[in-house]
């Protein structure tokens, strides 16, 4: 249907879906894998009823769903301090990000988002060519920045309030009609996106002054004429930030979209695709009333196993109003009294916001027993009240900071006394930061993640609701949500009491019932000697954090830009013709409209898919999919590193502060996030440049030390092969032995590529590589890639032989194992489907992967000892790798200090076949050192 009169388009703001579904809903994971899926299952089902709900007269006949694209935008460019104040997405939110566009397309509802562009500028594009295209446009948000856009045959609806907002809405929003709003939020600003706007000029001040004098411009003109001191000043005084305000809120209506509103016509969803994506997020009543809705048999979706639980948390019933609130240092002194006498405490701290190396400590909270929590505030504000400019004024009955770190630090940093925390790392950064040296610890999040790694995350509201039956207090209910969220330091103090200690008293019900649970199911061996001594060691590396030079990202994002625009000429040239590159639809156009080659698929609006899958196939056999893929790799790695590191480096010690995850994946490798070091690329010269940002300070030196194909030798032992065990054992090129082992070729002078093609093989294996992903990785046909990996079964029979014993074991018990005891569940190995190949291959790759990162973690929880009386700091981990830096004068013997560590760091629990290589670089930035 082409649009035009009587067409009616209906415009999601997906962003606000999302939002709204994450803050209205408990926590929800997927019980196979514990992935958070919460905000997913509101956002479909919200999507859902928009669907069912819009029948009749009213309904669409073209609808699609806008989402913000996740880096900067034009604005940026414009104010480079626009939204610099939002905090990052809740750590359970990020994941959900991409499976709400899933969702989107598996309804067959056109999905879009945009690079450099809000969602709102979108959405004010279509709302234009549907009005001028004589139809009409409802915008399904509550969102007030899209306001401006309402007239003409465009409306809003807020599906929440069920309440349409026309121009009297917005009249009665702003003060003035829509087409005046972009006026009055020029001067109003908004501290939630950091839009100056004029200071001490709210909405009700702007809207008057707006109404008075016409327009911003001839309120400016005119501002000398006002009465009012203080507005005159305001005005006169910021009259550039008011008008870099305006063009901060003003919505791009003009945008250049390679899509028409012919293309979002509304479609049935495709029932087969829709079923799949449901049963495949394991939502059962929606999939069964969904399926019931389009008369088909909803799949059957497989209960996760549940692992026997042995013993119950006391059953002493929640009670938040029993809370203590801490007021003076009496009262604080009686806590530590009861502390003494228990022997033990549960710790909690609360903060500003999330990053540890910034935020003010807001509060601490302490529990003793069941039921017997506290909370000690410290700098709550008092409450404004009506006068948004009110002072920072403290709020009544708090302990100055300096006092109540006095009376806890003794106990906090004495031997006899257990300090118990759930994800204790960031709570010890916190006291570290303010001089107290929290030890001895347990942590509750590592003790789950001992016991249930593949079962189900561990963070303390799932952990709460699964062992202890009970939802705690959500944080959303007190700060809220969204741009009117608020920090921790501005809730009144008598709802922080009954948060806080809430935490302490969970975690403390917690440890009561998984301590006992880590000898019973035989992990007490991985805790003791695996997790609980890498936290401090983690933290404190941290904190050293390392030195990142903004000039050297610059100068290398300016690099990447000029070679994408080289890629670019190229695949113009191999295209006969110009086009988007960054349009997916144009380059599948010419892949398989243009160039007829075969493979491609529709999306539900009917464009062609190119995700990187299909390209790394297409390669095989054509040179301009391989080049998409180079320049989308360099569009990566300017938009991920070069670019978003600069604002990650802190802004009073120079340095990145990564944060590790120790409970992030189930084999045992850490994961690193704000800013992610763990995914820079090094395949790539482009992805190994990236490290040439990182650098050492003045008189020092970076070392890496990276383990030499650790994962192959501990395959070699596992599985006992003999001819990789020896060549190991000499000190033989293995991939070149594998290859010449294969193909039947002399080690000597042997061509380049076929020792390629061998060490693919030979790292493929480990994490079960197809022929599919193997014809990928060297662009080969897949054929060829195959006859590959069965000659190497055919030589390496023993791999073959651990494989299948290795699914066995899984099948039979639940799980795989380390080789230090480290227990990985397999939930869906005997599931049926698509996921039981990716099951399967997970079990397999488990025990070798699992067990170099058991390896690496004792190598770093022995590091501190080793170099206690030399010049170094260890900075980073990077899977296989340890980065330190070192005093020019002690570099030789830290690298002899930290070889020996590491080479030897499985014994003695473990006695390995191979022998520990440790390959070991120095230079003045990680790229000269790795």
């Amino acid at each position: 249907m082409a649009f035009g009169k009587g067409c009616h388009l209906h415009l999601i703001d997906g962003s606000a879906f999302i939002f709204r579904a994450y803050h209205a809903l408990p926590p929800l994971t997927r019980k196979s894998d514990g992935l958070p899926i919460g905000a997913v299952a509101g956002f479909c089902n919200m999507l859902y009823k928009q669907v069912e709900d819009n029948k009749g007269d009213d309904a669409p006949t073209h609808v699609a769903v806008i989402f913000d694209h996740s880096g900067k935008t034009f604005r940026n460019d414009i104010y480079d301090k626009y939204k610099a104040n939002r905090p990052p997405a809740p750590e359970d939110l990020r994941p959900q990000f991409p499976l709400t566009r899933d969702a989107t397309r598996a309804f067959n509802i056109a999905c879009i988002e945009i690079e450099n562009f809000e969602a709102d500028d979108i959405i004010a594009t279509l709302a234009r060519q549907a009005r001028e295209a004589g139809g009409r446009c409802t915008i399904i948000s509550s969102d007030k920045d899209l306001m401006q856009l309402v007239g003409g045959g465009v409306e809003m609806l807020d599906v929440i309030k069920n309440k349409r907002i026309d121009r009297e809405g917005v009249e009665e929003k702003f003060g003035v009609g829509p087409e005046r709003v972009v006026d009055v939020q020029a001067l109003a600003g908004d501290s939630v996106d950091n839009i100056p706007g004029a200071p001490g000029i709210g909405i009700k001040t702007a809207a008057l002054l707006i109404n008075e004098y016409g327009d911003l411009e001839s309120l400016l003109s005119r501002a000398e004429e006002i009465k009012q001191p203080k507005r005159r000043q305001s005005l006169v005084k910021n009259e550039e930030l008011i008008r870099l305000s305006r063009q901060l809120v003003e919505l791009d209506q003009n945008m250049e979209l390679d899509f028409s509103l012919d293309t979002l016509e509304l479609r049935e969803p495709i029932a087969e695709d829709l079923m799949a994506f449901l049963a495949e997020m394991e939502f059962r009543t929606l999939t069964k009333r969904i399926a019931d809705q389009m008369g088909v048999e909803a799949p059957l979706i497989a209960d996760a196993p549940v692992a026997v639980e042995v013993g119950t948390p006391k059953a002493i019933p929640f009670d938040a109003d029993a809370y203590e609130w801490v007021k003076d240092r009496t009262a604080l002194e009686k806590w530590i009294a009861q502390i003494y006498g228990r022997g033990w405490v549960a710790v909690d701290t609360e903060t500003t916001g999330l990053d540890e190396m910034l935020v003010d400590l807001v509060g601490i909270s302490l529990c003793v027993e069941p039921g017997q929590a506290c909370y000690i505030p410290l700098i709550h504000r008092a409450e404004a009240g009506e006068d948004l400019f009110a002072s920072d004024a403290l709020a009544e009955g708090q302990m100055p900071i300096n006092e109540a770190l006095e009376v806890l630090k003794p106990m906090l940093e004495d031997p006899s006394i257990l300090k118990i925390g759930q994800n204790m790392k960031y709570d010890a950064k916190i006291f570290k930061r303010y001089g107290v040296s929290v030890a001895p610890i347990d942590d509750t999040m590592l003790m789950s993640y001992a016991q249930n790694a593949g079962l189900h995350n561990h963070g303390m509201d799932a952990l709460s609701q699964r062992y202890l039956n009970h939802d705690p207090i959500s944080i959303k209910s007190l700060l809220g949500t969204g741009k009117s969220a608020i920090t921790f330091d501005k809730v009144p103090v008598a709802d922080a009491v009954r948060y806080a200690a809430e935490d302490a008293d969970i975690t403390l019900r917690l440890w009561q019932f998984l301590k006992p649970q880590l000898h019973q199911k035989h992990v007490t061996t991985v805790y003791e000697t695996l997790e609980r001594p890498l936290v401090p060691v983690l933290a404190e590396m941290e904190m050293h954090g390392i030195k990142v030079d903004r000039d050297t990202l610059s100068r290398m994002s300016n690099a990447f830009a000029q070679k994408m625009a080289g890629l670019e000429a190229e695949l113009y040239e191999l295209a006969g013709h110009k086009f988007n590159v960054q349009s997916p639809a144009q380059v599948g156009a010419i892949l398989f409209d243009e160039m007829g080659l075969e493979g491609g698929k529709k999306t539900k609006t009917g464009q062609w898919s190119t995700p990187a899958d299909v390209l790394e196939d297409l390669a095989t056999e054509h040179g301009f999919p391989g080049r998409v893929l180079d320049y989308r790799q360099l569009q990566k790695l300017k938009s991920t590193y070069t670019d978003a590191l600069q604002e990650h480096i802190h802004p009073y010690t120079g340095r990145v502060h990564t944060s590790y995850i120790q409970s992030g994946a189930s084999t045992g490798r850490l994961a690193s996030s704000d800013p992610n070091l763990q995914n820079i690329p090094v395949r790539t010269e482009e992805g190994r440049r990236i490290r040439e940002a990182f650098v050492a300070e003045e008189g020092k030196t970076l070392i890496s030390l990276d383990y030499s194909q650790i994962e192959l030798r501990i395959l070699a032992h596992i599985a006992e092969i003999d001819a990789l065990k020896q060549a190991f054992r000499e000190g033989q090129d293995i991939h070149a032995l594998t290859a010449s082992e294969m193909f039947g070729v002399p080690i000597e002078g042997m061509d380049p590529m076929v020792r390629r093609q061998a060490k693919a093989i030979n790292f493929g294996v480990i994490y079960g590589i197809s022929g599919f992903g193997l014809a990928r990785n060297l662009r080969i046909p897949r054929k060829e890639a195959q006859e590959f990996i069965d000659r190497y079964f055919e030589r390496f029979p023993g791999i073959r032989a651990y494989m299948d014993k290795t699914v066995e074991f899984a099948k039979e018990h639940g799980f795989v194992q380390t080789l230090f005891g480290r227990k990985i569940h397999t939930p869906e190995i005997n599931a049926k489907g698509p996921h039981a190949g990716f099951a399967r291959r997970a079990a397999i790759n488990a025990p070798i992967q699992g067990t170099a990162a058991d390896v690496i973690r004792r190598a770093m929880i022995r590091m501190p000892a080793a170099i206690a009386d030399l010049p170094v700091k260890m900075l980073l981990q990077v899977h296989d790798e340890l980065i330190f830096e070192v005093d020019d004068s002690a570099v030789e013997e830290a690298i002899t200090r930290a070889r020996d560590v590491m080479e030897g760091a499985a014994m003695p629990a473990v006695k390995l076949d191979v022998p520990l290589t440790v390959d070991a670089g120095r230079g003045a930035n990680w790229a000269e050192a790795h």
